[in-house]
């Protein structure tokens, strides 16, 4: 049975230069930093790599972050793995927790994070579970 917890966070990006552009596809990298508020208290940080495209509404990015904190009451990290794509508008991410990533407290935790942002503020629902072992 998994557990839920949601929250807010806050997010600095540090976008660099594009390092290739043609035929309109733009690939770029960016720096993420997160604070997380709510049932998660802690921080992450991690990169993403992205693709524009000439088609407006159409890219996609991948990214790695290590997040720290206390979750629930339990002290630790683990990483979050996203994917998302976004097809003329419409987007689709998935972000999960990398297996066997967690540590101290949170080892054993598997689980999928989404994110919403609902007049400019940054919400998550993560829903979560530990291994038996655990």
């Amino acid at each position: 049975m998994s557990t839920r917890a949601t929250g807010s966070f806050d997010i600095t990006m540090n976008r660099q230069p594009p390092y290739l552009t043609a035929d309109g596809i733009s690939l770029g990298r960016t720096n993420i930093e997160k604070q997380f508020h709510g049932d998660l208290e802690g921080s992450s940080t991690g990169e993403m790599l992205s693709a524009g495209t000439p088609i407006k509404g159409s890219a996609g990015y991948v990214a790695i972050e290590r997040v720290m904190g206390i979750l629930q009451g339990r002290q630790g990290s683990f990483v979050l793995q996203h994917n998302g794509t976004m097809a003329r508008g419409k987007p689709e991410l998935t972000v999960s927790v990398v297996p066997d990533s967690g540590t101290a407290e949170l080892e054993g935790i598997a689980g999928k994070m989404r994110i919403e942002i609902v007049d400019g503020k940054h919400l998550y629902t993560f829903d979560y579970t530990f291994d038996a072992a655990t």
